[in-house]
């Protein structure tokens, strides 16, 4: 695995590479040796933020932790990408038969019920109207969502504006 390691308002020690590359080798079983890993350590006031990003053939594995403990933080974001390859190893394994991806030897310790079907529970449809972005998170905050799907006056694409963790706000734009 090539494993990329950045950081923000942190400076990257050998300890901490070493404990990332340590950590992060772990998932090497479940991947071909040319996958890029990508892990962002952060601190913002007296949060350590651990974020990790594996792109593999179109689809993105992503975890996030944060915690007083970078090293925690570490451990617990890694724990999270082996739980999303634990619950849904199946189609993951069924959409990469080609060796992309491999879970057949691999002994998982904890017991975490893999999902086998998706269910959708709520189907809703709505009429669009054109917007600007600044619109649609007025939109959002007034309805008290986390997210708003709307038509982008601007580019003329369907748009998603969300609220981010850190309270910022984020906007998704389709790429063909």
């Amino acid at each position: 695995m090539n494993i990329i390691i950045s950081g923000k308002n942190i400076e990257i020690t050998e300890a901490l590479r070493e404990k990332v590359t340590k950590r992060v080798k772990k998932l090497e079983k479940f991947f071909n040796s040319d996958t890029e890993v990508h892990v962002t350590l952060s601190v913002q006031r007296v949060s350590q933020i651990v974020e990790i990003t594996i792109p593999f053939n179109g689809v993105t594995l992503r975890a996030e932790d944060q915690n007083e403990d970078m090293y925690t933080s570490i451990d617990r974001a890694v724990d999270l990408i082996e739980r999303q390859i634990r619950k849904n190893k199946t189609r993951l394994e069924r959409r990469f038969h080609d060796n992309d991806f491999r879970v057949d030897n691999t002994k998982f310790i904890d017991d975490v019920q893999e999902e086998t079907e998706f269910k959708v529970v709520r189907s809703k449809r709505f009429a669009v109207k054109p917007m600007d972005v600044e619109e649609a998170i007025l939109q959002m905050n007034l309805l008290g969502h986390e997210f708003f799907m709307f038509y982008n006056a601007d580019s003329r694409q369907v748009n998603v504006v969300y609220k981010r963790k850190d309270g910022n706000y984020g906007l998704i734009e389709p790429e063909f």
